[in-house]
């Protein structure tokens, strides 16, 4: 019988993103009807691997260099549904990095990323199929990496990935995505729309799962949550985040009263 985590990283591996999507979804229903096992003995060593497995395409600029085009344009309305094809294909990345790559967690977390790395892979592929009814593919357009550099500068500490990728980058994408939404519905693109729908509502339960293992580890070790983010966020060189925050999502998704109050803060 395979065994959960090792499937995972050979589709961590793989640099075909249609390749990747389609074992993904196949892991997914295999561990479900109990056909993969989950070992929570496995041991993997990572160090010379070049993680993820990515096409050539897209080129990787610097956040700046990614070319803003107007929404009044085809060109820029595809432009923008790349940049958000790029963050699914490296939030399907970082959810089976997760699962692969921190040991002795409870059973809950591997099953908790394999079920968000399968709902990334799905907000990847309605992204590129919309991209193709463009006339666009992923990879036709420059990309920047801010997510997959925080993935890596957390690579060494399973709390300072739940505190920095989930609940603060992803988490931006609860801010961000109602605004991408209204200027895709300005220009009645009625698919973006529905497809940015079905983002923003996985993704409040994807920073959910980020949020409840970070407190996980937290309580277990008698941190304090707010004290503990603080500390990790300086350490790791996080961004300062800036609003405007989609409060609502972020309170669906976990966060405290307080947590809620402090944002903005340094």
């Amino acid at each position: 019988m395979h065994e959960l985590r090792q499937s995972a990283l050979h589709i961590l591996l793989l640099t075909s993103p249609a390749e990747k999507v389609s074992q993904l979804n196949c892991l997914f229903d295999d561990y479900h009807q109990q056909r993969v096992e989950l070992n929570l003995a496995a041991r993997f060593d990572l160090q010379n691997l070049v993680l993820p497995g990515r096409p050539e395409k897209p080129e990787l600029v610097p956040p700046l260099e990614v070319p803003k085009r107007s929404m009044a344009t085809l060109e820029g309305r595809a432009s923008l549904l790349h940049s958000l094809a790029h963050i699914e294909f490296n939030a399907l990345n970082l959810a089976l990095d997760a699962l692969v790559r921190f040991e002795d967690m409870p059973h809950q977390y591997y099953e908790d990323w394999l079920k968000v790395a399968k709902e990334e892979a799905y907000h990847f592929s309605l992204i590129e199929q919309h991209l193709q009814s463009m006339g666009y593919r992923y990879g036709d357009l420059p990309a920047h990496n801010s997510l997959w550099e925080m993935v890596e500068r957390t690579s060494d500490q399973v709390i300072a990935r739940m505190a920095l990728v989930p609940r603060t980058m992803e988490a931006r994408g609860l801010d961000a995505v109602p605004a991408i939404r209204d200027r895709f519905k300005q220009v009645k693109d009625h698919k973006a729309v529905e497809i940015l729908d079905i983002i923003l509502r996985d993704e409040v339960s994807h920073v959910l799962v980020g949020n409840q293992w970070f407190n996980f580890l937290c309580t277990k070790d008698g941190l304090s949550p707010i004290k503990t983010y603080r500390e990790l966020a300086r350490k790791y060189c996080a961004p300062v985040l800036r609003g405007p925050f989609n409060l609502e999502a972020r309170k669906q998704a976990g966060f405290t009263n307080e947590e809620l109050s402090l944002l903005g803060s340094d």
